[in-house]
């Protein structure tokens, strides 16, 4: 909890001081631009109580209880939509806050999810009881936590740098651009839930097994969880690659805006389940310690976005040519942690 704590106000210091500078980079401009930096200044303000409300649901699935936070998360979307509404547009003869009113919903959100969580670990019948008194700092702890955990928060920083400079490269198209790419990975987030709940039964039923000493079992379950994980997203990526105005247009009517939002689906959309097998088997590997490769995957696709990306616009490239190289990057990532899963020895 006290790690949850620390590195969530550490986030929250890291991006509400560094915001105004990043996103003019990443092609924030006049009136986007400031709303941008209101909406990161409110909801990254509440950093603390986002990493505290995951920690807790992290802890209660390593007890082998997935309902809970299943529950609790699922409420914290339902007041998040709710709340969005009315603080956003106002209710009545009282105003909205705008755009930081949609931060503050997502924040309220997950502090009662917190609240929530820290009531049961603390009063409710469960293998592990959370208790106060008595608690001392322990750095063997930590490091246990952060033996996996350091190495896996790597892989996460991964694809967030993947997505800020890609949208930094998108942001030279235009604003137009900026919105259609956004909306293709608005429905990529879609998907993480999805493939999240194949990849948290993956860590402990990979871990079980191998505890048990059977390797062979372990891999077969993290294959059939790759190929459950690849199933859901090709069955999405393949629906709005075929339909993609289906999902464009619910967030915009634009022209300029579906254009590209259409171009992005039809060309990363059939490679989703590359997605797929990607977080699927980085989640195995957490069971097994060993996520030193599905990191390098990700290291891959990092490069690929980095160096691809800015060929295509050294030479001029049109955008749906820096989509390609997204595309490649996805199929790149999911293909080398497919490799290293295969060649890698796991054992107790």
């Amino acid at each position: 909890m006290l790690l949850a704590v620390v590195l969530g106000i550490a986030f929250s210091l890291i991006i509400v001081g560094l915001g105004p500078f990043l996103f003019p980079l990443l092609g924030g401009r006049d009136q986007a631009l400031h709303l941008a930096i209101t909406y990161s200044t409110v909801l990254f303000a509440g950093a603390p109580f986002v990493w505290l409300a995951n920690f807790c649901a992290a802890a209660l699935r390593g007890m082998g209880n997935t309902l809970i936070p299943a529950g609790v998360l699922s409420m914290t979307a339902i007041v998040h939509i709710g709340l969005s509404g009315l603080l956003t547009l106002g209710i009545g003869t009282t105003p909205g806050l705008g755009i930081a009113g949609t931060a503050l919903a997502y924040l309220l959100g997950f502090a009662l999810a917190a609240s929530i969580f820290l009531f049961i670990l603390s009063h409710a019948s469960l293998p592990v009881r959370l208790r106060l008194k008595g608690v001392a700092w322990s750095w063997s702890h930590c490091a246990t936590i952060l033996r996996v955990g350091a190495m896996s928060s790597l892989s996460a920083l991964q694809t967030v740098i993947t997505a800020v400079v890609l949208t930094g490269y998108v942001g030279g198209f235009g604003t137009a651009a900026i919105a259609g790419y956004g909306v293709g990975v608005r429905l990529e987030l879609l998907q993480v839930p999805l493939v999240f709940a194949v990849g948290a039964a993956l860590v402990p039923l990979v871990d079980m097994n191998i505890g048990a000493g059977r390797p062979e079992r372990a891999k077969r379950i993290a294959w059939s969880g790759a190929g459950l994980a690849a199933l859901i997203c090709a069955l999405i990526g393949g629906s709005v690659a075929i339909f993609p105005q289906a999902w464009v247009t619910l967030f915009s009517t634009e022209p300029a805006v579906i254009a590209a939002g259409e171009s992005y689906l039809r060309t990363v959309g059939p490679w989703y389940p590359f997605i797929g097998i990607g977080v699927a088997l980085y989640f195995a590997s957490q069971g097994v310690e060993l996520v030193g490769w599905p990191v390098l995957a990700g290291t891959v696709r990092l490069a690929i976005a980095l160096g691809g990306g800015w060929i295509v616009l050294s030479l001029g490239g049109e955008l749906r040519a820096l989509f390609v190289t997204i595309a490649v990057g996805i199929v790149a990532w999911g293909t080398v942690t497919a490799i290293a899963v295969a060649r890698t020895r796991w054992s107790k």
